[in-house]
């Protein structure tokens, strides 16, 4: 199978931009599903790692590095909360403010492995800043959406997808923490005269790391990289801005 597209490499460094329902690495939970990690070994070499995670269902820019020395230092910038992270989202609902912070106690669900939860202590302290990007109402009895952009703060399995279901605004196509909406086309546009098996304008979840940026190992420099969002992303946002009641972009 062909790798990822790259979005950036050198003698140091490779970052790709994953495609949502790929794992990172091995997972005990999917013992025979496909990774990246092994993909790029068996393109790159042994040597190549990981420097950080994203969930399976998220897609977007993945960091690995090329050789210890690099891995060291990378994975040094992400354990210190050095490296900015942004990511992209489309809610299912409106949040209330156009500027808001999440800042949560969490842990696996201990009924539910797979599923993190919010609790009082005992937990791993999380924190996301969003800002609303776009507001898309719809008439009443129809969902609403927004696109909103996240820069967590700390790194916890499933953390913005918390934050922002325990904000009563789940990311589009949550199965575990969001709720049965999806994003129909005909549910947008008034007169809809297409296909009678008519599919979801994004059927994955609709989360995607969209940058970083970090120290390089090599010429110690800041670097940001992005990766563009997912064609069904794209495609979902065009419609949402076309068809929506009354869209409302939020920044420029």
């Amino acid at each position: 199978m062909p790798l990822p597209p790259i979005i950036f490499e050198d003698d140091a460094l490779i970052a790709f931009d994953k495609p949502s329902a790929m794992l990172i690495a091995p997972d005990r939970r999917a013992p025979e599903g496909e990774n990246l990690l092994e993909l790029v070994r068996a393109h790159r070499g042994a040597e190549v790692a990981t420097v950080h995670r994203l969930d399976a269902d998220t897609s977007g820019l993945v960091l690995f590095a090329k050789n210890k020395l690099a891995l060291d230092f990378l994975s040094g910038q992400f354990q210190s909360k050095t490296v900015e992270k942004s990511y992209q989202v489309i809610t299912v609902g409106v949040p209330l403010n156009d500027k808001f912070t999440v800042d949560l106690v969490m842990k696996e669900d201990e009924g539910r492995p797979g599923r993190m939860c919010v609790v009082k202590k005992h937990g791993q302290i999380s924190l996301t800043e969003f800002t609303v990007l776009e507001k898309f109402p719809a008439p009443a009895g129809r969902e609403s959406f927004a696109y909103v952009e996240c820069r967590p703060q700390t790194s916890r399995p499933h953390q913005m997808r918390l934050h922002l279901a325990e904000q009563g605004t789940p990311i589009l196509n949550d199965r575990l923490y969001g709720t049965e909406a999806v994003l129909m086309l005909s549910a947008l546009k008034r007169g809809y005269k297409g296909r009678a098996d008519e599919k979801a304008l994004i059927a994955h979840l609709a989360l995607h790391a969209s940058g970083l940026t970090f120290t390089h190992p090599l010429s110690r420099t800041k670097l940001t990289l992005a990766a563009p969002l997912p064609n069904d992303f794209a495609v979902a946002l065009k419609y949402l801005r076309k068809f929506s009641s009354a869209p409302r972009r939020m920044v420029p």
